[in-house]
């Protein structure tokens, strides 16, 4: 038995990278069209669709950043093949967000919608997942425009096109459908340690329709 009374190292746990990653000691800048500008008086977050109340739920960037902050270590896999670990995200627990707004129960998925009308669907387990935020910070520092201020979601267990930068709301969903890369050819999961990179892996039951 090897150290005993220990907890055994990320490395016995899993491998550091998942399959066809490459570490990477920056953050490359990567997003799809301009970088929006942040206009304060003019933010809200929305939470819509199928809602327990039946209603909008809504907050202004003040009342947003006033919800519990939480820090959650963790890495970021791009499907560009670059991986970041142990970085330190902080900002809002999505299931902060939930219990605040909570969804109907018979939702399934989850519609995450950005600027510029960009959006990516997760099923409402990895929405729900423990390390699921809605960051604001990196590292202690605020979010640059570039990466995503003044909110990004991050998914861990996700390849980062799940965790779309510049978040405006979200959308329960009582059935699946694609968000914009994932309509695109990307597979619709997108799990790194399965190397669910496109479409055309999916299997019965990963997407709609299937």
């Amino acid at each position: 038995m090897e150290g005993m009374g220990q907890p055994e190292s990320r490395e016995a746990q899993q491998p550091q990278l998942p399959p066809g990653q490459r570490l990477q000691r920056g953050w490359p800048v990567t997003h799809y069209g301009p970088v929006p500008r942040f206009r304060p008086d003019r933010w809200e977050f929305r939470v819509f669709g199928a809602t327990a109340e039946e209603g909008k739920h809504t907050w202004t960037h003040d009342e947003f950043t006033a919800l519990p902050y939480t820090t959650v270590v963790a890495d970021l896999h791009c499907v560009t093949k670059f991986s970041m670990l142990d970085a330190e995200w902080g900002g809002v627990l999505a299931r902060t967000v939930a219990e605040a707004a909570p969804p109907a129960g018979h939702v399934t998925h989850v519609m995450v919608w950005a600027e510029y009308g960009f959006s990516s669907n997760l099923r409402l387990s990895d929405f729900l997942d423990d390390r699921t935020v809605f960051a604001t910070h990196k590292d202690g520092e605020l979010l640059t425009a570039e990466h995503g201020f003044p909110l990004r979601l991050v998914v861990p267990h996700l390849y980062a096109w799940k965790g779309p930068k510049w978040v405006r709301g979200i959308e329960y969903m009582t059935a699946d459908r694609r968000g914009f890369w994932e309509e695109r050819g990307y597979h619709n999961v997108g799990d790194p340690w399965q190397e669910q990179r496109y479409s055309y892996q999916e299997e019965p039951g990963d997407g709609p329709g299937l």
